[in-house]
């Protein structure tokens, strides 16, 4: 072989990476596994960002309020008296008692504000677990974990909230428990209507089939591919949790004196609707735009699960 035949080393890889250049720019950049997720695309809808920028904004304000607050919400002293209408001093009136509905206001979320998230980020969770497993093992562990779902299903959310509270005492950690396990039957039943199908996907066959743990199979297989219906959960149990915790408050099961929150503020003042409506309004809106934010999100991400299921 001649000195002719044999080509250096250095220019072969000068070749090589002239030829590799080229392929890299004939192949245009293929999107990452993030961007072409199904959360991924529910966090592009602009429905679900604005929902969950109101949302982020409600927490903030309940939680940076009772730093904000002028006077002191429990101390009526100095004040006007009770169902003054809106002075200087008091912008939005006094309540019943002749305390600062502002201060109150600004106060009266914080409860609300961890209580709520707490309540449907754990019911959701919980939820997905039973739903997944319901769906992967199927047979008699569906049948129990469904029929155990359906049981709590039966009871009426606030009642059963009730029911435990006039035993045990309103306390917020017992609260929480409560609207969790009365939101999870809901939340199981639609995750393991999304996990149903995928049992039979070649990709969970072909793990099974490898030996792969259960475990594991649920968690990279069948958890990545029902992040939209979770999305979709997770801002409707936001919205009921919120209505829910609001609601007991009010009925006088919720946070007690000398601690309160919005729901509480709208019982105190019902009496006086007419005379200084807005003790009663105020904290009304606060709750209806909480609640606001958590139904734009969810209702965008329903929207994105349908388009996505659409083009499939």
């Amino acid at each position: 072989m001649s000195r002719d035949d044999v080509k250096p080393a250095p220019a072969q890889a000068a070749t090589a990476a002239a030829a590799g250049g080229a392929a890299a720019e004939a192949t245009p950049a293929t999107p990452s596994r993030w961007a072409r997720s199904d959360l991924a695309r529910v966090l592009r809808s602009g429905q679900v960002r604005a929902g969950l920028i109101m949302t982020i904004i409600m927490v903030i304000f309940a939680i940076v309020g009772p730093f904000l607050a002028p006077r002191n919400p429990n101390d009526a002293s100095g004040g006007p008296g009770p169902y003054n209408p809106p002075t200087d001093g008091f912008p939005l009136g006094t309540d019943n008692i002749g305390n600062d509905v502002l201060s109150r206001l600004l106060a009266g979320g914080i409860h609300l504000a961890w209580m709520a998230p707490a309540s449907a980020f754990t019911a959701v969770l919980l939820g997905a677990v039973v739903g997944v497993v319901a769906a992967y093992y199927g047979g008699v562990v569906d049948m129990l974990l469904m029929r155990l779902m359906d049981v709590l299903l039966a009871f009426p959310l606030v009642v059963f909230i009730i029911l435990f509270v006039s035993m045990v005492g309103p306390k917020p950690w017992l609260l929480v428990v409560l609207v969790v396990i009365g939101m999870v039957p809901g939340v199981a039943r639609v995750l393991r209507g999304a996990a149903l199908p995928l049992k039979e996907r070649e990709y969970v066959l072909w793990a099974t089939a490898a030996g792969i743990p259960a475990r594991r199979i649920m968690l990279r297989e069948y958890l990545p591919n029902i992040w939209s219906p979770l999305m979709v959960e997770l801002g409707m149990r936001l919205m009921w949790s919120i209505g829910a915790l609001a609601s007991i408050s009010y009925l006088g099961y919720g946070i007690q004196a000398p601690d309160f929150d919005w729901g509480t503020m709208i019982e105190e003042s019902r009496n006086g609707l007419q005379t200084q409506p807005w003790a009663v309004l105020v904290p009304v809106l606060v709750i209806v735009l909480f609640t606001i934010g958590s139904n734009i999100m969810a209702e965008g991400a329903a929207r994105v699960v349908a388009r996505t299921e659409k083009d499939r």
